[in-house]
């Protein structure tokens, strides 16, 4: 009757090792690292950096626990924080003889201390929120008059090729502000303008009035919802952008989210060198696609012959050799809506598949049909300055919005050059408005401060329910123990950040695992007192309560999914734990305690007794003891 098979304590054997397991590397704490990732996004991070890291750090005298590449960049741990700063300076001499033009970002960071064996096992700590760990934190303002004035550089492209698709003849076509402003000889080709205008671009309003030339003048002006709508977007891709840009710069669990109507902040855990974590939030590139300038005064300006056309500029390739392309921009980033690496259906050949939005494959369509054979470059800026990512040759006109671009790559690098280009632009500028750094101490102080409330959470917990429930309540602690083991496992595993929110939800779920174990005791205790035995007692009391406790779990867990769902920052994090730690106690205090409750009691074939505290007695009578309750008359 209360006997477990052997494979249900083999489940929890496996699963109190595997919890024991994940949560251990959270008690090891962190210790100084060094972080080198790379300073352009068109410079990858490979195996290599890890050995001349090394030779750096042994030409310096320098030794470090371990050097190791994880994710995009390379670490370096450290035993203190002094040969951590003399790493950092050996190494930016080395790798960045340049100060002004850095290829790798040298900062200092923290990493966990746990032995490399858990490491290899991805048994790795949890991420600690800025509360916890300390780091860097930005408030950044986005220009959204510069996101108007893109919007009207964008109107004034589509203008022109409009009015040249239709063959409507114009005597010029400007911008003042954020207005365009298109010019006529003849009022009957304005009027035949401003329906067209007025037909294909939606979000503007063209009204005429007369030049004081005699010509007859449109000015388009963007309407109020379409203007609220750019800002609103251009807010939504640069934080998209930040997010693509930190994550592949390797900083663990950032946090970018928006806040007021043009503000993004920008929080970086671990980060403490606030002069590298703006260099991190700076690296935002713009993409561009321009054509390759073939003339021979271009190819010329190629071989050192003579100077760069005018109308054009040089860039480089990665490979080191000149490109000369034409000024005007085709298209740029904003167009692009996804690139993905895949391969040649007919040479299999590796490529990188874009895909533009229906204003980018307009233009990309006609700016294709006329330069078929020649050479579009694919410009990828970052502070200020640009490197050609590709160069392809158009081979035909490319309609549809979806471009694919193939030669001369191997598969990972059509990786890496898809990866570049998801990683997009900025929509508009942003500027720091506001920094703060949050040093490892006062992160220390409010861990100290959190496992301690949970500590003695625990412990008055425990105290009350041994006192309460004798045996029983020993066999609830320590089911509360393995789940607060396995909650802890579970964050470890998935990697979650934990922050202040996040340790009071651990406190608040202690609290509500134990109501589980109470309503178990208390249902044997009522078996007890309407005459069953022991062992149909403690069968019985898990069998009924079970349906109590999945209602009452139920309705916690939808409230925890709503804040999920609809919360952000510390009412997610708290979220997170809270709905893990429903889950662990669900199991923990039913599988778990009734396993040690059946190895305790569910051998015994004639059991006379369970020590379970008082059983009180109806009716106002005197409690019984729960071992003589047998013999008792109700």
């Amino acid at each position: 009757m209360n006997r477990y098979p052997w494979w249900k304590y083999a489940i929890l054997a496996f699963a109190f090792v595997v919890g024991l397991l994940y949560t251990v590397p959270n008690f090891y704490g962190e210790a100084p690292a060094v972080q080198v990732s790379s300073g352009k996004a068109t410079v990858k991070m490979d195996p290599a950096m890890v050995q001349r890291v090394e030779q750096i750090l042994s030409s310096a005298g320098l030794q470090a626990d371990f050097v190791q590449l994880e994710g995009a960049s390379v670490r370096a741990r450290f035993a203190d924080t002094d040969t951590q700063l003399k790493a950092k300076d050996a190494i930016s001499h080395a790798l960045n003889p340049d100060p002004n033009d850095p290829t790798w970002v040298v900062a200092l960071n923290l990493v966990s201390r746990s032995p490399q064996w858990m490491a290899r096992v991805h048994a790795l700590p949890m991420y600690l929120g800025l509360d916890l760990r300390g780091g860097v934190h930005f408030l950044m303002q986005v220009d959204m008059k510069a996101a108007l004035t893109k919007k009207a550089e964008a109107v004034t492209g589509d203008v022109r090729t409009l009015l040249r698709d239709k063959n409507i003849r114009h005597a010029g076509i400007t911008r003042e502000g954020n207005n365009v402003e298109v010019r006529f000889r003849e009022a009957a080709l304005a009027e035949q303008a401003r329906n067209l205008l007025t037909d294909q671009l939606q979000d503007m309003t063209w009204t005429p009035t007369a030049d004081a030339g005699g010509d007859v003048k449109l000015v388009g002006t963007l309407k109020p919802q379409a203007a609220t709508r750019v800002q609103e977007q251009a807010l939504k891709q640069n934080i998209s952008t930040l997010n693509n840009r930190v994550n592949e710069l390797g900083v663990a669990e950032p946090v970018i989210q928006q806040q007021g109507l043009d503000r993004v902040v920008v929080q970086l855990p671990g980060v403490q060198d606030t002069a590298k974590a703006k260099d991190i939030i700076g690296r935002t590139a713009t993409l561009e696609i321009r054509l390759v300038n073939e003339t021979q005064e271009a190819v010329d300006a190629v071989r050192g012959a003579g100077p760069v056309p005018f109308g054009s500029e040089r860039f480089l390739e990665r490979g080191g050799q000149s490109v000369i392309v034409y000024r005007n921009v085709v298209l740029t980033g904003e167009n692009l809506t996804d690139a993905q690496p895949g391969f040649d259906g007919q040479t299999n050949e590796p490529t990188v598949n874009l895909t533009l939005d229906a204003r980018g494959a307009r233009i990309f369509k006609d700016v294709t049909r006329e330069n078929v054979g020649k050479r579009m470059a694919i410009l990828l800026f970052e502070k200020g300055k640009g490197e050609v990512v590709t160069a392809p040759v158009i081979r035909t006109e490319i309609g549809g919005g979806r471009v694919q671009i193939s030669g001369r790559m191997t598969t990972e690098e059509a990786s890496d050059q898809a990866l570049l280009l998801r990683a997009g632009s900025l929509a508009a500028p942003m500027e720091i408005i506001e920094e703060r750094a949050i040093g490892p101490s006062l992160g220390a102080e409010n861990i100290a401060k959190g496992f301690n409330s949970v500590l003695w959470g625990f412990v008055a917990i425990a105290v009350f329910m041994c006192a309460y429930y004798m045996l029983f309540g020993v066999f609830s602690t320590l089911a509360l123990g393995f789940n607060l083991l396995m909650l802890i496992a579970v964050l470890s595993m998935l990697q979650a950040t934990l922050s202040l929110p996040g340790i009071a939800a651990i406190a608040l779920v202690l609290g509500m695992a134990i109501d589980a174990n109470v309503l178990i005791n208390e249902r044997v205790r009522e078996e007890l007192r309407h005459g069953a035995s022991p062992q149909v007692a403690i069968s019985a009391g898990y069998e009924r309560a079970w349906g109590t406790i999945l209602d009452s779990n139920v309705t916690t867990l939808i409230a925890g999914l709503a804040l999920l769902a609809f919360g952000s920052g510390p009412v997610r994090g708290f979220a997170v734990v809270h709905c893990l730690g429903i889950l662990t106690s669900m199991f923990s205090a039913v599988m778990f305690s009734r396993g040690l409750v059946n190895l305790w009691y569910g051998r015994q074939k004639k059991l006379k007794s369970v020590s379970i505290g008082q059983v009180w007695r109806p009716n106002g009578g005197t409690a019984v003891p729960a071992e003589d309750k047998q013999n008792a008359k109700v």
